[in-house]
């Protein structure tokens, strides 16, 4: 049966990546990929289009597909837009909420070709591997109530950090699978110290334990955990937590790989629907000069051709293509080093493309 994939390129250099990995779409659509393919507009682009960063019609045809390849969303042009629920950003944290995208899986892989890139020392991250669980739908982004109020003669602002054990039981049977595909080693972060709604967190993960008796089940406060990602990374293999402390937790592990231009991400549903995309943002500093790296949206539809269209063949395919450019020395400009050649964002994709489609 074909099932629909909903390009949303979005903002900033969104467009320019978003075009590369599409390029690769099509040509595993040639080596049989059942799909189609249409476009949407979400974020700024949307907003300057229909007054909303998440129109109606975009949702419409999120819902109808079974996956999303999304580019980026948001930049300055949109900074000054008083009403925050029509801020881009917004567009992104709808999307997420009514798919019920709740699971985020960002890894931080180091390839070998990179090693000097990363901003650690390379025996430090040589052979990283590791793949973070962030809640997406909950926590302190979505808790109520909040806002800015006037209290005693002054402004106070106020956000609601809020978790319900069903959410994350959620989450922890998504990370505790997926270190059972892995290392068997589960880390779960939080900070019960001071938090009650992580001491909630922990209890959860602690009772799901025994359901998975191969995995290792470790705690650390994300203060720690900050700390020791910069220490000594290679001893995660599975980190799960809430979004806020996610969302903060992988930005730092994308810097261990050279490159936040390296990473994909998905955020799956309890269906298998996804949202594909690049951890890194916008970067509208870089938009429209064709040098940004389009390695993490193509490594994106790998991700989307594994966990949400079951095509785990063409998935490796694309990473061995990415592999084979990098050990060819191309690279763009946020990974050239010395003795390597830099590209442009359109000819990073020719040669992915070349790869994927070597005999």
């Amino acid at each position: 049966m074909t099932q629909k994939i909903l390009i949303l390129p979005g903002d900033g250099i969104g467009p320019e990546i978003t075009a590369q990995a599409c390029r690769i779409l099509a040509a595993c659509q040639a080596s049989g990929l059942d799909v189609e393919v249409e476009e949407g507009l979400l974020g700024g682009a949307a907003y300057d289009a229909h007054g909303e960063p998440l129109p109606a019609e975009t949702l419409e045809k999120a819902r109808a597909a079974r996956a999303i390849l999304l580019g980026a969303v948001g930049g300055p042009k949109w900074d000054r837009i008083e009403d925050l629920s029509k801020r881009p950003e917004k567009g992104l944290l709808g999307i997420r909420k009514e798919l019920g995208l709740f699971g985020n899986l960002r890894p931080a892989i180091l390839y070998p070709q990179l090693a000097e890139a990363s901003s650690l020392k390379p025996e430090l991250v040589s052979g990283l591997d590791l793949m973070i669980v962030r809640e997406l739908t909950g926590g302190i982004y979505f808790g109520q109530p909040r806002g800015i109020e006037e209290r005693n003669g002054e402004r106070v602002g106020f956000n609601t950090y809020v978790y319900s054990e069903s959410e994350i039981e959620r989450i922890g049977r998504v990370a505790f699978e997926m270190a059972n595909k892995r290392g068997k080693k589960l880390c779960s972060v939080d900070k019960a110290n001071v938090l009650e709604v992580t001491i909630l967190w922990r209890e959860v993960m602690d009772r799901l334990a025994p359901e998975y008796p191969d995995v290792e089940l470790s705690h650390m406060y994300v203060d720690n955990a900050a700390m020791q990602l910069v220490r000594a990374p290679k001893q995660f293999d599975v980190i799960v937590t809430g979004n806020m402390f996610g969302d903060i937790l992988s930005d730092a592990a994308a810097m261990l790989t050279g490159s936040i231009g390296m990473l994909p991400s998905a955020s799956l549903n309890e269906s298998g629907q996804g949202m594909y995309e690049p951890c890194h943002g916008s970067a509208p500093d870089i938009a429209g000069k064709g040098i940004a790296n389009p390695l993490a949206t193509i490594l994106s539809v790998a991700m989307m051709l594994r966990y949400s269209l079951n095509e785990s063949v063409l998935a490796a395919r694309i990473e061995a293509a990415v592999g084979k450019v990098l050990d060819d020395g191309l690279r763009t400009g946020d990974i050239a080093s010395t003795g390597t050649q830099t590209v442009s964002t359109r000819e990073m994709g020719d040669a992915v493309l070349v790869a994927f489609e070597a005999p």
